[in-house]
């Protein structure tokens, strides 16, 4: 394979809801200490996540002051500046926006995982400057919009990345999930309803996408959770 074994790793209520007010819910708590120690469980080398999910989770909303006369062009090439880390964050920030303050995630989740940024070629030069100095990997998966095909058979062939866990948003998961790129799919169903019509799902769609085709699922193992919740395990079914 050209490209990493790619396992959506995620959380929902009954109704597909990856996030809302049913995960301040007192029972939803065991669910996501519960996503956690599968997450660790799966023992992947490198997981990737959206800006959004990122920003909240992990940079909180810092803003980078990226003012910066007579800055010089600085080539849209790939930027490797780890290749041997234990694990890797692959933030997926297609302008740029993510406002980190060191090269790795020290979070209990993912400890000292090497960054890696996602970028389009519409990303300033201050930014890029700005990971160098970091000492943060970045690559490029397109001129305006972002190729995850492309973005894939890199991350294995510049950071021998063989195995990744795609843990969203919703835009990300359906971003993957339109090239064809998910092999399997870890779902923790929490045994709460969300309702919310505003709420992201598990998999969507961007307007400027193609319409997605319908993409068929294999179960391959179902686990009965505490409190009523469920694990289900499906890989992806190929022609």
């Amino acid at each position: 394979m050209e490209r990493p074994y790619i396992i959506c790793h995620m959380l929902t209520s009954l109704d597909g809801k990856i996030i809302g007010d049913y995960l301040e819910e007192g029972r939803a708590a065991y669910f996501r200490d519960l996503y956690e120690k599968i997450h660790e469980r799966y023992e992947c080398k490198a997981w990737m996540c959206g800006r959004v999910t990122l920003e909240e989770h992990f940079t909180f909303g810092h803003q980078l002051d990226l003012t910066q006369d007579n800055m010089e062009s600085i080539p849209r090439t790939d930027y490797v500046a780890n290749k041997e880390a234990k694990g890797y964050a692959i933030a997926v920030d297609p302008s740029g926006k993510l406002g980190w303050s060191k090269d790795h995630i020290t979070d209990d989740y993912g400890l000292g995982d090497h960054i890696i940024e996602v970028l389009t070629e519409q990303v300033s030069d201050a930014y890029l400057s700005h990971l160098q100095k970091l000492g943060i990997s970045y690559i490029f998966g397109g001129k305006e919009r972002i190729n995850f095909t492309v973005v894939v058979e890199k991350l294995k062939d510049l950071f021998s990345i063989d195995e990744l866990m795609l843990e969203g948003g919703g835009f990300l998961n359906g971003s993957l999930l339109n090239e064809g790129l998910i092999d399997e799919l870890s779902l923790i169903l929490v045994p709460i309803a969300d309702g919310a019509s505003n709420s992201v799902t598990l998999f969507e769609t961007s307007s400027f996408l193609n319409k997605p085709k319908p993409v068929n699922f294999i179960l391959k193992e179902v686990e009965k959770l505490d409190d009523g919740g469920l694990w289900m395990k499906y890989i992806t079914k190929r022609d």
